[in-house]
């Protein structure tokens, strides 16, 4: 089984039901193969607790995730790799067409492709998979 990549950030928001400052705490992770997300949110002022989940990163938690920890960059240490691998790869996981993979697998070839940490491991370890040596890392 392959480790847990997880990042996590805590930031306050105003709470819906009385105004005060809510403490929140949000992580993302690579658990199991997937990527998942949670919130969970707590106000001391008149106890509003919430707590969400799901797959999909919501925006605004993954900006603060960058902004906190920066990005990772994914690296293939030892080019070439077939970029039709890339391509591949990139259409699988991402979800894209013909053109947005070429692009993209120029960014990833070029070693500038990057994310979260969670989600640039997650499609290393897809790239590892199909044969090409993958890195996730911070600069």
């Amino acid at each position: 089984m392959e480790e847990l990549v997880v990042e996590s950030v805590r930031y306050s928001a105003p709470c819906v039901d009385c105004g005060a400052q809510l403490e929140c705490w949000g992580v993302h992770g690579l658990i199991g193969g997937s990527l998942r997300w949670d919130v969970e949110s707590l106000c001391s002022a008149c106890g509003q607790a919430t707590a969400d989940c799901g797959q999909d990163l919501p925006a605004r938690l993954r900006d603060r995730l960058l902004a906190d920890h920066g990005p990772a960059t994914l690296h293939l240490p030892n080019p070439p790799v077939e970029r039709v691998t890339v391509m591949r790869v990139l259409r699988a996981e991402l979800g894209l067409g013909l053109t947005e993979a070429k692009t993209v697998a120029g960014q990833v070839l070029a070693g500038a492709y990057s994310g979260t940490l969670p989600e640039v491991e997650a499609l290393a370890r897809k790239l590892r998979e199909a044969g090409a040596e993958a890195v996730a890392a911070r600069p």
